[in-house]
């Protein structure tokens, strides 16, 4: 049986994995936010920001694979570098495809974000410690991952016709929203778990909620390479 600490978690994890049998898609931007990304006159910056922030506080992949990197994080030191690989390596990828129009296949690179919520959640149980001998570097997977995620996300803004007046600039403000969001997310994240932790904090909790988070990137995974191979 569940500890009852972990059910919140588990109803959690459960309503998510419930977009998975929906269109919705991780990175998805919906239909009116698509719209207006699209006119030729498309507002200011700031609404730019705006949509960059509301991107990633719905971007469950994306909240999950950090909830993995902070769970063991105590200091906010620590937090604070994991957190700016992550952000440094989501950066780059998002303006390269974008601006460089860099395209990879949407279903792939989906897949792969699934696989690295799988692999933080290893990496947390020790899994590569036991199985290997060593710990990968920590602060290299999450720089690569980084890198994957912000090509997540720019394959979905590449199905859309911007329009290139200003398009560096806006494509610079979505990503700064993007970190704003990215910081608000991790500031909730850290703030619910230490009162998880300082309600007693068992290894036994931590085995569970790392098993739902490795489960739930399995499901993402499959659910994108089915994609690829039953659709066009």
């Amino acid at each position: 049986m569940l500890p009852k600490k972990c059910h919140v978690m588990l109803a959690w994890l459960l309503c998510l994995s419930g977009l998975l049998s929906t269109p919705v898609m991780a990175h998805g931007v919906d239909g009116a936010d698509a719209a207006f990304m699209q006119q030729s006159d498309s507002g200011a910056l700031s609404v730019w920001i705006y949509l960059g922030a509301k991107h990633m506080v719905t971007g469950y992949d994306h909240l999950l694979f950090l909830l993995g990197v902070i769970f063991f994080l105590y200091r906010l030191t620590d937090v604070a570098l994991y957190v700016s690989l992550f952000a440094l390596g989501h950066s780059l990828t998002l303006l390269a495809g974008v601006l460089g129009d860099i395209r990879i296949n949407p279903f792939l690179i989906d897949a792969i974000i699934g696989l690295s919520i799988v692999y933080k959640a290893l990496d947390n149980l020790g899994a590569f410690q036991r199985w290997f001998g060593v710990r990968p570097d920590t602060r290299l997977a999450v720089l690569v991952f980084g890198l994957c995620h912000g090509f997540g996300l720019a394959t979905k803004l590449q199905d859309f016709s911007l329009p290139e007046d200003g398009l560096v600039s806006k494509i610079l403000a979505f990503n700064v929203g993007v970190e704003l969001g990215q910081l608000c997310a991790l500031g909730l994240m850290l703030a619910l778990l230490n009162i998880w932790r300082g309600r007693g904090f068992s290894s036994r909790q931590a085995i569970t909620g790392n098993a739902l988070l490795m489960i739930f990137g399995f499901l993402l995974t499959g659910y994108q390479l089915s994609g690829y191979m039953l659709l066009p």
